[in-house]
């Protein structure tokens, strides 16, 4: 039976997996985002059942059937959508007839736990951003009476010995360091607007790595696989290097002093697509992983680990990856992290340098 071809430009590039489906229930086309969803080419499914290679719990033959029936869209959510090469994700389905096609429907999955991260990723930014400002009024108004307590302390000092010395000492050393704290939560809201050129990833990446190795992450064993075919992204490079310095520090932390591993991992996926709250949205294909095999992120703030003042280490200020994923939200890019004892990934998505950038 004849149907409309979909547009080719627009088919490969659309970011939601997408199927299109027969009157005879079979697979005619599969867009790249869903050969990456479900881990298999569009060669293996292309002319078979759709029930056959792809498990999806939900009566998907009467859903088609009822598309084609009523020539109206079917939504059907928290369906687990799987294959035999990736387990089960729980995901949301949409059933569309095609143009003025009787037969063919295009089957659209929307996995539910990228949506669900984005979603809390915008909660957690809004609220990040009123944290931070009462904090930066706060940071200013606070320093100032500590100066004059420190102040004090040490000219008590001058006159004590014994325990009494050792109250004062405690009192300037904590003041100064209160006053570290609060220094490092202006610096967090006086972040300039980014830069943003085209950048070599890599570059940025090694610039970073060959920081930590020398350094904190000395007792670390560092490993890097990146993809060499990468386009350069859209960023600031000094800014970018500051985030995977800050991820590459918490990675290395994570060994609690022990010797550990890190893996830098880069490559290119073009399935993610980040929605703001306008309704707009803009691609980021380029992905750059930090994981590394510690204990993990406390189940307790895994949810908030972005958010200001939420830590997992004893003493920590918690603001090293607040200020990652400010500076991410300034980039118009974005962060998640997936952590289990043994293995906590940071993966970042960035947008691609438009083409005139590039020539610059």
């Amino acid at each position: 039976m004849s149907r409309p071809p979909a547009p080719g430009i627009i088919w490969a590039s659309l970011p939601t997996p997408a199927l299109l489906i027969d009157g005879a229930d079979r697979v005619l086309e599969v867009n790249p985002a869903a050969e990456l969803f479900l881990n298999m080419s569009e060669r293996a499914l292309k002319g078979l059942p759709v029930g056959e290679r792809i498990a999806i719990g939900a009566p998907v033959e009467e859903i088609l059937a009822r598309v084609r029936a009523g020539r109206a869209a079917l939504f059907i959510n928290d369906v687990d959508v799987g294959t035999g090469e990736r387990a089960p994700v729980v995901c949301n389905l949409q059933a569309t007839p095609l143009g003025d096609d009787p037969e063919t429907v295009l089957l659209l999955i929307h996995p539910r736990e990228l949506a669900d991260r984005l979603e809390r990723a915008a909660q957690v930014k809004s609220a990040a951003r009123s944290a931070v400002g009462m904090a930066e009024m706060l940071a200013h108004e606070i320093k100032n009476p500590l100066a004059g307590i420190s102040g004090a302390a040490q000219l008590l000092s001058m006159n004590l010995s014994g325990e009494d010395l050792e109250l004062t000492d405690l009192i300037v050393a904590e003041t100064r360091r209160v006053v570290k704290l609060l220094e490092q939560v202006e610096q967090f809201g006086n972040i300039r607007p980014p830069e943003l050129r085209a950048v070599n990833i890599h570059d940025v990446l090694d610039r970073a790595r060959r920081s930590a190795v020398v350094g904190f992450a000395a007792h670390m064993a560092v490993i890097e696989d990146y993809d060499p075919s990468l386009p350069h992204a859209l960023g600031d490079a000094d800014q970018l290097t500051q985030v995977f310095l800050n991820l590459l520090k918490n990675a290395s932390e994570a060994a609690k002093g022990g010797r550990g591993t890190i893996r830098i991992r880069s490559f290119y996926d073009r399935a993610l697509r980040l929605r703001r709250a306008d309704g707009s949205g803009s691609a980021l294909p380029l992905q750059v992983e930090i994981i590394d095999d510690g204990p993990g992120i406390p189940p307790a703030i895994a949810a908030e680990i972005f958010e200001p003042f939420v830590s997992g280490r004893e003493n920590g200020t918690g603001l090293g990856l607040a200020l990652v994923s400010k500076i991410l939200s300034e980039h118009g890019g974005w962060i998640g992290v997936e952590s289990a004892p043994g293995r906590t990934v940071f993966r970042i998505s960035l947008p691609v340098a438009p083409k005139h950038l590039e020539r610059d």
